[in-house]
């Protein structure tokens, strides 16, 4: 199978999806939490690089969409929404919220941090297989 043997279009647009995920967890839903757990305000966020964050970040976006397509187009048969969901699900609870979680016990962060975090890993992951699962 070639690695660049995708639909591109569900690609990006599961990327994006993703990162709108990103913002409205980490906006209205998680976001003075977070900012509290991260120990910034709001001042902190509007100095900071915001185009270095945002484009970093859908670059990473990107990147993890582009992995779920290949995996998904690596089977060789079609797969049902339900497992490509699940597929994904399966990817943020076993590959990245237990490195998240590694990371957060020897680096001494919160609980709260790490529950935030990893909860917005599992959306993710599951909007980004939705898109998958319904442009294959």
């Amino acid at each position: 199978m070639d690695l660049f043997d995708v639909n591109w279009l569900g690609v990006v647009l599961a990327a994006a999806c993703g990162f709108v995920v990103g913002g409205i967890w980490y906006g209205p839903i998680m976001g003075k939490k977070w900012m509290g757990a991260v120990g910034l305000t709001e001042d902190d966020i509007k100095g900071s690089n915001m185009g270095l964050i945002y484009g970093g970040a859908f670059a990473f976006s990107l990147l993890a969409s582009w992995t779920l397509a290949h995996t998904f187009a690596s089977y060789a048969q079609d797969l049902s929404v339900a497992v490509k969901v699940l597929t994904a699900l399966g990817v943020a609870l076993g590959f990245i919220v237990p490195a998240l979680g590694t990371n957060y016990l020897f680096s001494q962060k919160s609980k709260s941090l790490f529950f935030i975090d990893a909860g917005y890993w599992l959306l993710f992951y599951t909007a980004m297989g939705l898109v998958h699962a319904y442009l294959p």
